[in-house]
């Protein structure tokens, strides 16, 4: 299937490694030319390298980066100043950032809880505000926002995250609604399960010293939860990213897109 956004410029936040890598090479791939984000200049570099060498020889797909935090001011800021970019004339725009820490409330003060709501709610925001009029003003906008299966099911020690992501996850249900999509912008969350990335790898490595079983016993154990019986890959969550910002896709929005491999128990 033709996607219909070649051509097309695409910002993805955490681009070096794991879910936002997948939705960069997934849109690369498209013809869509890519701007890649994140804080680690020398992992990003090797990404776009790695990326830019998938692409056909001659292509006129433009792999750029920029190394910022993107839940600063100065590192939106930067965003908007890459060299042969687009400036804030972005056609698609995917927001991530990696999760608070887990743990129990009682533990958190608001220092944490202020580090949470910057870095899952109120920077993707600012990327919104900051590119959405130009998408609606040309007629066209995709709007991507990385949150979490713990929106729609939320888990005790990770408070922190529950509490943020569900706040975007509010604002952009609102905003997706307000006329937008009537211009042609819309703007969709998805909301991925385990994936086989490096977060995941650390996060299961620290189950099993906690738990005192091996590395093995915890991933099986994890695998047993999920009617799929295996991890996603970033390639596939990547997929689903690149279809959202596809023109077919243009009839969908304020959704929260769910992919768990059948993780989650409800109906709705």
């Amino acid at each position: 299937m033709d996607l219909g956004i070649a051509g097309r410029w695409a910002l993805v936040c955490g681009a070096s490694k794991g879910l936002g890598w997948g939705c960069a090479r997934a849109l690369a791939r498209e013809g869509v030319n890519v701007v890649m984000a994140a804080r680690g200049e020398a992992a990003l570099q090797a990404a776009a390298d790695a990326l830019r060498a998938e692409l056909p020889a001659g292509a006129a797909t433009r792999v750029l980066t920029v190394a910022a935090d993107v839940t600063a001011d100065a590192g939106r800021a930067a965003l908007w100043r890459v060299p042969g970019g687009p400036g804030r004339d972005f056609d698609i725009v995917v927001t991530n950032a990696g999760g608070p820490p887990a743990g129990d409330f009682r533990q958190w003060g608001q220092a944490e809880w202020m580090q949470a709501l910057q870095a899952n709610m109120l920077a993707p925001i600012e990327l919104i505000k900051a590119t959405v009029d130009g998408m609606a003003a040309r007629g066209f906008g995709r709007i991507v926002n990385i949150t979490s299966s713990a929106v729609k099911a939320p888990i005790d020690i990770l408070g922190l995250s529950n509490g943020a992501r569900s706040g975007l996850t509010g604002f952009v249900a609102g905003l997706a609604r307000s006329g937008l999509a009537a211009r042609g912008v819309t703007i969709n969350n998805l909301l991925p399960g385990k994936f086989d990335t490096d977060r995941l790898r650390a996060t299961l490595q620290a189950a099993a010293e906690r738990s005192g079983r091996t590395l093995d016993e915890v991933r099986a154990a994890q695998l047993a939860q999920i009617p799929a019986r295996r991890f996603g890959t970033p390639e596939e969550f990547g997929a689903v990213c690149a279809f959202l910002c596809s023109v077919q896709a243009g009839y969908l929005t304020g959704q929260n897109i769910l992919l768990d491999g059948g993780a989650y128990p409800g109906t709705f």
